[in-house]
C-alpha cells in the first residue's frame, strides 16, 4: 500500500526539522568530535536514521529497511567497486617501483610540491570527475599524491577541496542532465547558468587549494601559475558549457588548464622551490623516455578506458547485455512524494540498476588486471592482490554502505524533504539559502546528481512563488552541492581509504569542513547578489 510522506509530523516545523537533522548530526558528532571510527559512527547514524523514519516520520518499518538495504547496495556499486578497484590498481604499481619515476617525470615539470598539486589534484582530478565521477577522481588523486610523497591526511583532503568545480558536469554532464529532467527547464540554459555561477570559482579553487596547503605566503609565490590553470578552465568551462552543452565540459576543460599550465611552466617557475617539512632539496631525476611512458602507462590506460566507459553509447552497449535491474520489493513506487516539494504526488522508485560491467569501478579493474599482466605479473599474482586489497578495505567498504543507508532512508521517509522545507521558508534571503539547500543534498545523498533530483523541483517551485529566476535558483542547487561533496561521508572514506588513513575519517572530516562551509557561503553570496542585480 502507497505511504504518502509527512513532512511536519510533530506538527512544529522546528521541531520537525530539528527531528529530520538528528541522524546527520549524530554521524557528524561521532566522526568529528568523538572521534569514533568511521564504520561504527556509519552504523549509529543508520540505527538513529531507521528510528526517526519509524517513531518520528511514521514511515512503515519495512519500507524503512528495504530503503537501508538500498542504500547499502548502492554504496557497494557503483562507490565502493571503484575504490576497491583504484586501490588495487594503485598498490601494483606502488610495488613495482612505478611511482618513483611518475614522481620523476613531475619534477621535471615542477619540482614545487604547491604546483604538483594543481596538477593532480585539480587538472587531472576534474579529467576523472568528467569521465567517470562517483569518487573516482577523489581515489586516483589521493593516491597519486601519497605515492608522489604528500603526506597521507593533506593528499585526501586536498584531493576532497579540489573535487568542487567540475561536480555538475561529472559523467559527461549527468547531474546537469537529471537536474533538467525533474525542473523541466531547458537544458542549455541550465548548464550556461551554473558554468557563470561557477566561474569565479574555477579561478578561486587552485588559489584556495595552495593557500589550504602552503599558507598564504606560499599562494602569492606561485599566483601565476594558479590563475593560468584556473582561468584557462574557467575559459573552456564556460565556452564549452554555452556553445555545446553539460556532456564534454570537463574533458574539454581539464586538458586546457593542464595543457596551459604545463607550457607556462616551461618558461615560468617560482623563485622559491616549495618542498614537503623535511624534504631536502635534489636535482630533478631524469629517467628515459621508456622509463617515464612505463610508469604513466597504467594511469593512462586508465583514463582511456574510463572515458571510453563513460560514454552514453559504450554503457548502452554494455548495459545491453549486462544490465540486471532489480526491484526493490516493498519499496518501490511505494514512498509518495507530496507538494509542495513536488508540484503533484509522485511516487519514488526503488529499483537497483546492477550495472556490474558498465559501472566505472569496471573499467578500472579492467585497467587493473590489463595494467598488471603489462607490469608483469601472473594471474595467481594478480589474484592474491586483489584478495589482500579486500581484507584491506572491508571495513571501509562496510562504513560506505552504511553512510548510504543513512541517505536512502532520509531520502524515502522524507527527512531530506523537511530539511529542505526549512530552507525555503527564508524568503528574501532564499537565494542564499537556495545554495545552502544544494550543499545539504550533496551532503546527505553524496551526489549532486542526487541532490539534483531531491531538491531541484522544490527550488524551481519555490523560486517562482517568491519572484526569483527558476533557471538561477536551479543551477544553484548544483552549484551549491559541489561544496557539499568534500565533507559528504562517503566522499570522506573514499579518501581516507585512498591514503590508508582508516579510522582517522574524522582528522580528514576536520580538516575540510570550514573549507566547504565558507566556499558554500561564498557560492550564496555570488547567487544572492546574481538575484537581486540581473
Amino acid at each position: 500500500m502507497p505511504w504518502q510522506q509527512i513532512y511536519d509530523p510533530l506538527h512544529n516545523a522546528l521541531l520537525s526539522t530539528l527531528a529530520a537533522f538528528l541522524p546527520a548530526v549524530v554521524l557528524l558528532v561521532r566522526l568529528g568530535i568523538l572521534r569514533i571510527k568511521a564504520h561504527l559512527a556509519a552504523l549509529a547514524g543508520l540505527g538513529v536514521s531507521l528510528l526517526t523514519a519509524v517513531i518520528v516520520f511514521g514511515m512503515p518499518p519495512v519500507m524503512a529497511g528495504a530503503s537501508a538495504l538500498f542504500g547499502m547496495a548502492y554504496g557497494l556499486l557503483p562507490i565502493g567497486w571503484i575504490i576497491l578497484n583504484v586501490l588495487f590498481l594503485y598498490r601494483l604499481t606502488e610495488e613495482k617501483g612505478l611511482f618513483r619515476v611518475l614522481q620523476g617525470s613531475l619534477t621535471a615539470i615542477t619540482q614545487d610540491r604547491r604546483l604538483q598539486l594543481i596538477l593532480v589534484a585539480f587538472c587531472f582530478g576534474a579529467f576523472l570527475e568528467g569521465a567517470a565521477g562517483f569518487g573516482t577522481p577523489v581515489a586516483v588523486t589521493a593516491s597519486l599524491m601519497v605515492g608522489l610523497g604528500f603526506p597521507a591526511l593533506a593528499a585526501a583532503g586536498l584531493a576532497l577541496i579540489a573535487n568542487t568545480a567540475p561536480v555538475p558536469f561529472a559523467g559527461l554532464g549527468t547531474p546537469l542532465i537529471a537536474l533538467q529532467a525533474v525542473t523541466g527547464l531547458d537544458l542549455r540554459a541550465l548548464t550556461g547558468a551554473v558554468a557563470l555561477q561557477l566561474s569565479l570559482f574555477d579561478v578561486l579553487i587552485p588559489f584556495w587549494l595552495v593557500w589550504a596547503f602552503a599558507g598564504w605566503a606560499g599562494m602569492l609565490e606561485v599566483w601565476p601559475a594558479l590563475l593560468v590553470a584556473g582561468a584557462s578552465f574557467a575559459i573552456a568551462q564556460a565556452l564549452v558549457a554555452w556553445l555545446h552543452g553539460p556532456w564534454l565540459v570537463n574533458i574539454v576543460s581539464s586538458l586546457v588548464s593542464l595543457g596551459a599550465l604545463v607550457l607556462f611552466l616551461r618558461v615560468w617557475q617560482p623563485r622559491r622551490i616549495w618542498r614537503l617539512p623535511g624534504e631536502n632539496p635534489t636535482p630533478p631525476e631524469r629517467h628515459a623516455r621508456r622509463e617515464v611512458l612505463r610508469a604513466w602507462t597504467p594511469w593512462l590506460i586508465l583514463s582511456a578506458l574510463v572515458l571510453v566507459w563513460g560514454l552514453p553509447q559504450t554503457r548502452a552497449w554494455l548495459d545491453g547485455f549486462s544490465l540486471v535491474r532489480l526491484t526493490v520489493p516493498g519499496l518501490d513506487g511505494l514512498a509518495l512524494r507530496m507538494p509542495p516539494i513536488t508540484s503533484q504526488p509522485r511516487p519514488e522508485p526503488a529499483v537497483f540498476d546492477l550495472a556490474w560491467l558498465s559501472a566505472s569501478g569496471s573499467a578500472i579493474l579492467i585497467s587493473a588486471l590489463a595494467a598488471g599482466l603489462w607490469m608483469g605479473y601472473r594471474p595467481g599474482e594478480l589474484l592474491r592482490r586483489y584478495a589482500v586489497t579486500l581484507r584491506q578495505v572491508r571495513l571501509s567498504l562496510l562504513t560506505i554502505a552504511a553512510m548510504m543507508a543513512v541517505g536512502f532512508v532520509a531520502r524515502y521517509a522524507g527527512l531530506d524533504a523537511a530539511m529542505g522545507l526549512a530552507f525555503a521558508r527564508t524568503g528574501a534571503l532564499y537565494p542564499f539559502f537556495g545554495v545552502l539547500l544544494g550543499w545539504l543534498g550533496v551532503f546527505i545523498t553524496g551526489s549532486d546528481t542526487s541532490s539534483n533530483v531531491l531538491f531541484g523541483s522544490l527550488q524551481r517551485i519555490t523560486a517562482e512563488r517568491l519572484g526569483f529566476d527558476p533557471t538561477l535558483m536551479a543551477a544553484a542547487n548544483s552549484s551549491g552541492g559541489v561544496m557539499g561533496k568534500m565533507i559528504n561521508a562517503q566522499s570522506v572514506v573514499v579518501a581516507g581509504t585512498a591514503v590508508r588513513l582508516e579510522g582517522k575519517e574524522g582528522d580528514i572530516l576536520r580538516f575540510i569542513f570550514f573549507h566547504s562551509l565558507a566556499l558554500a557561503a561564498l557560492v550564496g553570496c555570488l547567487v544572492t547578489a546574481l538575484a537581486y542585480l540581473t
